[in-house]
């Protein structure tokens, strides 16, 4: 685009209870050069990171299932989604971030995780990078039982999955999750197995 700049930012909170919603009102420069007021909402609820647990002997795969209300509440019948396991990273860098949240959501202590890729997961509404990890696991790994943090109240049930079975239940609507369906993909494109 020959223009696209913006000028005149004001930026209001909306809400601040879980994360922060803002309305932003700023004055856009077309593309035949005009400025245009617009406004739009962004929910800002941080960066995040995801991870890929692969055992490239065995040929399977670490997901996790548990209960996600907004997809309950549009049109997912239980709530429950199955992902890869994935969290937050208040404050921390990526790569701590992932290997914490590995340890409390699965159960497994890993001790190397290679970055893909990351990547805006809804850059219209939401603010959030989030960053994609793959690491390769196997059963001397295993250092508790995984769920999740007691005071996150997460509740996450620990999946071991053929990796061929996991890309077939991406066809046949069983995971819906984007972060986890790039990740199978992106195992599949790399040959990992």
């Amino acid at each position: 685009m020959k223009y696209g700049k913006i000028k005149n930012i004001i930026k209001e909170v909306l809400s601040d209870q879980w994360y922060t919603l803002y309305r932003f009102s700023y004055e856009y420069q077309k593309e035949d050069g005009n400025w245009e007021t617009q406004r739009r909402e962004a929910y800002d609820r941080g960066n995040g990171a995801a991870i890929l647990l692969y055992h490239p002997e065995t040929k399977k795969v670490i997901l996790t299932r548990q209960f996600r209300m907004p997809t309950y509440v549009n049109n997912n019948p239980n709530g429950m989604m199955i992902e890869v396991c994935a969290g937050m990273l208040d404050d921390q860098d990526p790569f701590h971030c992932i290997k914490k949240e590995v340890e409390e959501e699965t159960g497994y202590r890993i001790r190397e995780v290679q970055k893909v890729f990351e990547a805006y997961m809804s850059p219209g509404a939401v603010t959030e990078i989030l960053h994609f990890f793959i690491a390769p696991y196997n059963h001397s790994m295993k250092v508790n039982e995984g769920g999740g943090a007691d005071h996150e109240t997460e509740n996450i049930e620990v999946m071991e999955i053929d990796f061929e079975r996991a890309l077939e239940m991406i066809e046949s609507g069983e995971i819906k999750d984007a972060k986890t369906i790039m990740l199978l993909q992106y195992a599949k494109l790399q040959q990992l197995f």
